[in-house]
């Protein structure tokens, strides 16, 4: 009886030590998976800002290029909202007619139920209507949506239809929620709209350039 005693206290043990043991891999492998998916999350949020922002529509009619940037003050902090035109090949709708300029924003959701990043993209975009447009998910479980501005000399937290011209520097952060601990998943990058639209009229003028050589050479071609 002693000895049936002591391999069932022995069994008992070890069988404690295996689901205890299970219970922390289980644990572990969805801690890990979690931190997978929020990562993957926020780098899909931050790639699609920052593509759509270095799209940015620009006109030589100061008043078709739209962008504007402000913020609501929370106890979380500050609640970012991005809207400007953007230039994209992608169609919003399928087998609707759209041109190449959308009305893109971009906000923070946030409350008991969720909390996740919002897109809005609008076809053919017209500031006599209200705004409409598709809205989607990029990305859940979002703690910080965070955009600021700098206009050469300091950063702020807007940019109101106001300003006449476009911010130097776009800095957009993301950051995830953290179920424990360890440090959350997030992302950060800045935009160079001054950059950008030197690189845009390189292009262009590498590509009338193109062009024109393209045309004397077909000229040249023809008149032999």
């Amino acid at each position: 009886m002693v000895e049936v005693l002591v391999a069932s206290t022995i069994g008992a043990f070890v069988a404690l030590v295996a689901v205890g043991t299970l219970r922390a891999i289980t644990a572990s492998s969805e801690m890990v998976e979690f931190n997978i998916n929020s990562a993957a999350e926020v780098r899909f949020a931050s790639n699609m800002i920052e593509r759509d922002l270095v799209n940015l529509y620009r006109d030589e009619n100061k008043e078709n290029t739209y962008f504007i940037g402000t913020f609501e003050e929370s106890e979380q902090g500050n609640i970012s909202y991005l809207v400007f035109y953007t230039v994209s090949r992608a169609k919003a709708r399928v087998g609707q007619p759209e041109g190449d300029i959308y009305e893109v924003e971009y906000y923070l959701v946030k409350d008991e139920e969720k909390s996740a990043i919002m897109r809005r993209l609008w076809p053919n975009p017209n500031k006599e209507e209200e705004p409409g447009g598709i809205l989607t998910v990029i990305a859940e479980d979002i703690d910080v949506f965070e955009v600021k501005f700098f206009d050469g000399e300091e950063w702020a937290y807007e940019w109101p239809e106001e300003m006449e011209v476009l911010p130097q520097l776009v800095e957009v952060s993301i950051v995830a929620k953290a179920p424990s601990p360890r440090e959350p998943a997030m992302e950060s990058f800045v935009v160079n709209f001054i950059k950008s639209a030197v690189g845009a009229a390189g292009t262009l003028e590498s590509g009338e350039e193109s062009s024109e050589e393209s045309s004397a050479d077909a000229n040249t071609a023809t008149t032999r």
